[in-house]
């Protein structure tokens, strides 16, 4: 049964809210990067997601420590992130091995849902999850199972209030003025 179609920007099942985010995966994230500057998007900050700062680390609803490095810049309130697999199993090394470099997954802030309601929502709409963890035990992530039905991974993401990036372990191609 379809939805029904409540505007012409509105169906009646629409959850997903926001497009927050577009995530590029690439075997040399500084590479990316350095081509993502010329065209103006940046600057990155980099960081490296591993069992130390990554809590709750899943791959296909089983237990399962990864390492990537990530990088993320903000523009005009779009979010540009950069994945480079490190080690253990990833969804980005398998899409790396399956389809290459490029775009990756969207993230959706889903209006802005608790946390758990986010993820039953998806549920609800038949996508299982297939990677998940608790950035600095503070902003989770959770990939779903997408793929097969719209072409790419849809993810989503919750900052609690108050959050704020951590200092990178290097900002590309530098970090921002000090402000005074």
């Amino acid at each position: 049964m379809l939805p029904e179609v409540l505007s012409e920007f509105a169906l009646s099942n629409s959850f997903l809210g926001n497009l927050i985010e577009v995530c590029l995966v690439t075997e040399d994230h500084q590479r990316t990067m350095e081509g993502l500057v010329r065209l103006g998007i940046g600057p990155f900050r980099v960081y490296t997601f591993s069992p130390e700062t990554v809590t709750d680390q899943t791959y296909q609803g089983e237990t399962s420590p990864f390492s990537l490095k990530v990088c993320f810049a903000t523009n005009n309130d779009l979010t540009f992130e950069l994945m480079q697999p490190l080690s253990g199993q990833t969804i980005v090394r398998g899409f790396l091995d399956e389809h290459g470099e490029g775009i990756h997954h969207l993230a959706f802030d889903c209006n802005g849902a608790p946390w758990q309601q986010r993820l039953e929502m998806f549920s609800e709409h038949g996508f299982t999850r297939t990677q998940s963890g608790r950035w600095l035990d503070q902003n989770s992530f959770s990939f779903f199972d997408t793929e097969v039905a719209t072409t790419t991974c849809f993810e989503t993401y919750h900052f609690p209030d108050g959050f704020a990036y951590p200092e990178p372990e290097r900002w590309y191609p530098g970090p921002p003025p000090q402000q005074t």
